[in-house]
């Protein structure tokens, strides 16, 4: 273990060197953390979801840089990914649990008219609501669109008219 504590360094007096083979163990940890939390952890990128990005980064990168100590970093890091799981797999179970944590799609358009007040808590403008139907529906007008949503990940989709496609 000392020979490995002498090539990684302690403390926050490292050389160049020692930074370098830290960024490399750092860099094959956080890829195994990330594929180990789930492909949802990028793909979706809810709040829930953008929460682990954040941390892992910042946390890790304490230990690249010798802020905090390397395996307890790592510790820490890794308790965040098991909570992340663990949170999605209860929300698997529980829908309350789902919606505490990952919210819930808010209707923004409906049979012809603008929810305003939906539209305001998300800071969804008027603009934002034609380019998110543009972008979903490939139209360019309200008339042919029978219900738009503010979804979980802050994305705008669309449900069309019937006989509309």
């Amino acid at each position: 273990m000392n020979e490995f504590y002498q090539l990684i360094g302690e403390g926050k007096e490292l050389d160049p060197f020692q930074m370098a083979i830290r960024a490399v163990i750092i860099f094959l940890i956080a890829l195994i953390f990330i594929r180990f939390s789930g492909r949802r952890t990028f793909g979706m990128l809810s709040p829930f979801d953008n929460v682990i990005s954040i941390l892992l980064g910042a946390i890790l990168s304490r230990a690249v840089i010798g802020e905090s100590p390397f395996f307890s970093t790592i510790l820490v890091a890794f308790i965040i990914v098991v909570l992340h799981r663990l949170f999605a797999w209860i929300a698997l179970y529980s829908g309350a649990f789902g919606s505490m944590i990952k919210g819930n799609a808010t209707i923004i358009y409906k049979d012809g008219e603008v929810i305003r007040k939906n539209m305001k808590r998300f800071y969804i403008t008027d603009k934002d609501l034609l380019e998110g139907i543009r972008l979903q529906a490939h139209v360019d007008s309200l008339d042919e669109i029978k219900a738009a949503y503010i979804e979980r990940d802050g994305k705008i989709s669309v449900i069309m008219k019937k006989g509309i496609s």
